[in-house]
């Protein structure tokens, strides 16, 4: 795709309608904006997730970014026993940096190159975790500055998987909640496309996730943990387009699970609310998905009841069990991922999911990772973030 109409692409509200071509990330009217909906998907011999061409707003840039998607779907029957229904695992771990991230990290950067975000300098992004290094690896791979803000108490393990990719990693004291937003108004000013979690280049990459399992098994329900909502809001859009395309037959229900110390969009889903209201999280094995104030949050909800899906959620307990069941099948995944199986077991239980469905669990990252070496940081507070970001990528 040309840089002329990649930067000419429509950015639209799934929940008002509204329609801009700046490169905003949100609707006037609060809600997150998404790309217009893709009637053509045409597969081609690229690698990848990047045979489904006509979904995507840009072709596969090479190199690394060609390792990305079409990842094992794989059944085992310990699992399906303890699920108490046919279940097949899309392993997203086997992605570059182990972790579905790597889809909407390889888009959003091959988008930027292409110009879609504008002219900008540097990309960024606001993790500690899975998005954090997978943004800072496809950074890497394209030569672009990139720039991740993590909480001040980071441990330092986490540090050394992250700055392995040499990012600018800074270190941030005082509210990290406010970062999302902060980091877009900042990334504005300084010319920095901020790939945070639910921004329209991320859920175009991660919609693959639903593409390929739709097109690989057709199942009658997809499950899958949910955080930000981000990659939720990719599946969302995925079986609708495929559905308009004809290139299946129905919709798969969707279900989405949380980790029950920290479930804000499980307690919406089930007070009948059409908004979440942030909460106060506790501790969680889950820890990755923890996210007390979801940003798509509202989106996730109009998904899960669009399709015939729930939300649910699953205590550490379910979480162990899980973990331990895909442990003994071979299959090494996080905490945040094995909720999805957790929660398979308890939508099965509590007659949500009926047990003679092909289901989908959607394992989004690996288990260990590990990076020898220390990591240079900076530090600054949320207020003071302006004159870090103003260095970034000078000196590259």
């Amino acid at each position: 795709m040309s840089a002329e109409r990649v930067r000419a692409a429509t950015r639209v509200c799934y929940a008002c309608g509204a329609a801009t071509t700046a490169p905003a990330v949100r609707c006037d009217c609060g809600e997150p904006l998404w790309l217009p909906e893709v009637t053509d998907p045409t597969e081609t011999d690229a690698p990848g997730m990047w045979r489904h061409a006509g979904l995507l707003p840009v072709d596969s840039p090479g190199g690394v970014a060609d390792a990305v998607g079409d990842t094992p779907l794989v059944a085992s029957d310990a699992v399906a026993d303890f699920a108490g229904v046919d279940v097949s695992l899309k392993l997203e771990g086997h992605a570059p940096t182990g972790s579905f991230k790597d889809r909407g990290s390889a888009l959003a950067v091959a988008a930027v190159e292409a110009g879609y975000a504008g002219d900008v300098r540097a990309v960024g992004t606001v993790s500690h975790g899975n998005m954090a290094m997978s943004t800072a690896a496809f950074a890497a791979s394209a030569d672009l500055p990139c720039v991740v803000l993590v909480p001040d108490d980071i441990p330092e393990s986490r540090l050394g998987v992250i700055a392995q990719y040499d990012p600018t990693v800074v270190r941030v004291d005082g509210d990290y909640g406010r970062l999302y937003e902060r980091s877009l108004e900042l990334g504005r000013e300084h010319d920095i496309a901020f790939l945070n979690s639910d921004v329209p280049l991320r859920v175009e990459g991660q919609k693959t996730t639903a593409v390929e399992v739709c097109l690989d098994a057709a199942p009658d329900a997809i499950v899958m943990p949910v955080s930000s909502g981000g990659h939720a809001s990719g599946a969302w859009k995925a079986v609708r387009k495929l559905h308009a395309a004809g290139r299946i037959d129905q919709i798969p229900d969707l279900h989405f699970v949380q980790a029950s110390a920290c479930a804000p969009i499980d307690e919406a889903f089930a007070r009948g609310d059409d908004t979440v209201a942030s909460v106060d999280g506790g501790e969680t094995i889950a820890y990755s998905i923890a996210n007390a104030d979801p940003p798509s949050g509202d989106r996730v909800l109009t998904a899960a009841r669009d399709t015939g899906g729930t939300v649910t959620s699953v205590d550490d307990d379910a979480t162990r069990a899980a973990l331990d069941t895909l442990a003994r099948a071979g299959i090494s995944v996080e905490a945040s991922c094995a909720v999805a199986l957790a929660g398979t077991r308890e939508l099965v239980q509590s007659g949500r999911l009926d047990s003679d469905a092909e289901v989908a669990a959607i394992m989004t990252g690996t288990g260990l990772k590990e990076a020898s070496g220390s990591a240079d940081t900076a530090r600054a507070t949320v207020d003071s973030l302006d004159t870090v970001l103003g260095g970034v990528g000078v000196e590259r």
